[in-house]
C-alpha cells in the first residue's frame, strides 16, 4: 500500500467531499458519479448533466413513500429529472420541510430495471455523512477517467459496498481518571474508529468486577438533551439519572456514543423537530426525511464492553431493541434495568410514540 490510502481512508475521503458537495466516483458497471442534493450547487448540477450518461435522483425507500414515488428497488428509488429540473425542484423532493404548503411534486416518474446498486450505495453514503439521504447520480461510461480529469474521488463498488453493513473496528486511545459529580470514582476511556467517524466513550466507575454483570447504560449522544437540557426528550434525566444510579452502587460503565438524533445527525434531528412542529410524530418525521425510525449502529457499545474485558452487563434501558443487539453481538444481557425518569409536558407524546411504535417499556 505505501503511502497511497486504502479502501476505508479513500471512503472517509469520500464521505468528507460529500459533505462539501464536491461529487465522487462510484467504479463498477455502470460507474456513477454522485453528489448529495443537500451540498448540490447550481454549478454542479448543471456540469453534471453534461455527463455522457443519464441522471437521475436517488431517494430512499422512505422519502419516496412520502412522495408517493414508486421505489422500485425496495430501499430506494430512482427518479427521472425532467429537462428543465433546476435545483430549487430537486431540493423539494430531498426536504420535507415545506410538503405542507406544496404537497403536489409530481407526477415523478420511477426508472424500473437495471442495476441499482450504485443508487443504494450512494443514499448510504449519505446518510453516513448526516445528510439528508438523497442524491444525483449521473451514469458514465469511463468512472476512472472523469475521476482523474477532474480530481474527483473514486471507490470501488465491489470494495464500498460491504463496508456499508458492517462496522468500523474501534481502538482504545487514551483513558484517564475523571472525577464527576456522579462519583469521584470516575475514569473515562476515549475510543477512536478506524474509518475517521465520531469517537465514542466509556465512562467507568469505581473498579467493576469483569468477572460479573456490571450495570451499564448504552447512550446516545443528545446535544439537545444532555447539554442544553431541551424538554423535548429524556435523553439528559436518563444520562443523569445513570451515572446516579451506578455512583449509588459504586460501580457501573455508561458507553456515550456518538449517533446523535437516533443515528441521523443534529442537523437533521432539526429537521424532525421542525416536522414535528407541523403535526407529524417522531417516527413519521423521520420517515418523511428519508430515514428509517432507528439508524444507531448499537454493536459500537458491545465492541467497546468487550473492549475493556466485560462480558455480561446489568442493561440500563427501556428499549428491548438494545437487549437484543447486545445479546446477538456477544455480550450477555443478564437484567434489563427499568430507567424510567424525565416526563414531562413538552415530551409525554414523543415518550407514548417511542413506547407504541418503537417498543419502548414505558
Amino acid at each position: 500500500m505505501g503511502l497511497a490510502p486504502d479502501i476505508i481512508e479513500t471512503l472517509a475521503r469520500a464521505r468528507a467531499d460529500l459533505r462539501m458537495g464536491v461529487p465522487v466516483v462510484l467504479l463498477g458497471t455502470p460507474s456513477m458519479v454522485v453528489v448529495p442534493v443537500e451540498t448540490l450547487s447550481t454549478e454542479r448540477l448543471v456540469a453534471m448533466r453534461t455527463l455522457d450518461g443519464e441522471s437521475v435522483l436517488a431517494l430512499s425507500g422512505r422519502r419516496a413513500e412520502t412522495l408517493k414515488a414508486r421505489a422500485y428497488d425496495g430501499d430506494v428509488a430512482r427518479i427521472t429529472l425532467p429537462r428543465d429540473a433546476t435545483l430549487t425542484w430537486l431540493q423539494a423532493l430531498a426536504d420535507p420541510a415545506d410538503d405542507l404548503n406544496t404537497p403536489m411534486k409530481g407526477p415523478l416518474n420511477s426508472v424500473r430495471g437495471g442495476d441499482a446498486t450504485p443508487h443504494k450505495t450512494a443514499i448510504q453514503l449519505c446518510k453516513s455523512a448526516r445528510l439528508l439521504p438523497a442524491a444525483l447520480c449521473a451514469q458514465v461510461t469511463d468512472g476512472l477517467a472523469i475521476a482523474m480529469e477532474y480530481g474527483l474521488t473514486a471507490v470501488s463498488l465491489a470494495l464500498v459496498v460491504p463496508l456499508m453493513t458492517t462496522g468500523s473496528p474501534l481502538h482504545p486511545v487514551v483513558h484517564a481518571r475523571l472525577p464527576i459529580d456522579a462519583s469521584e470514582a470516575g475514569r473515562l476511556h476515549v475510543f477512536r474508529p478506524e474509518d475517521g467517524g465520531e469517537e465514542h466513550y466509556a465512562i467507568e466507575i469505581g473498579r467493576p468486577d469483569r468477572s460479573a454483570p456490571v450495570l451499564t447504560r448504552l447512550h446516545s449522544a443528545c446535544f439537545t438533551g444532555d447539554v442544553m437540557g431541551s424538554l423535548k426528550c429524556d435523553c439528559g434525566p436518563q444520562l443523569r439519572g445513570a451515572l446516579a444510579q451506578m455512583g449509588a452502587e459504586g460501580t457501573g460503565v455508561l458507553l456515550y456514543l456518538n449517533q446523535e438524533g437516533r443515528g441521523i445527525g443534529l442537523a437533521n434531528k432539526m429537521r424532525a423537530y421542525a416536522l414535528q412542529n407541523q403535526g407529524f410524530d417522531t417516527v413519521e418525521a423521520n420517515h418523511r426525511l428519508g430515514f428509517e425510525d432507528d439508524e444507531r449502529d448499537f454493536r459500537l457499545g458491545s465492541d467497546i464492553l468487550k473492549s475493556l474485558g466485560f462480558s455480561s452487563v446489568r442493561l440500563l434501558t427501556n428499549n428491548p431493541t438494545k437487549v437484543a443487539m447486545m445479546e446477538a453481538s456477544g455480550v450477555q444481557v443478564t437484567e434489563r434495568v427499568p430507567l424510567k425518569v424525565g416526563e414531562n409536558r413538552f415530551n409525554r407524546d414523543y415518550l407514548a410514540t417511542k413506547a407504541a411504535k418503537s417498543g419502548h417499556l414505558l
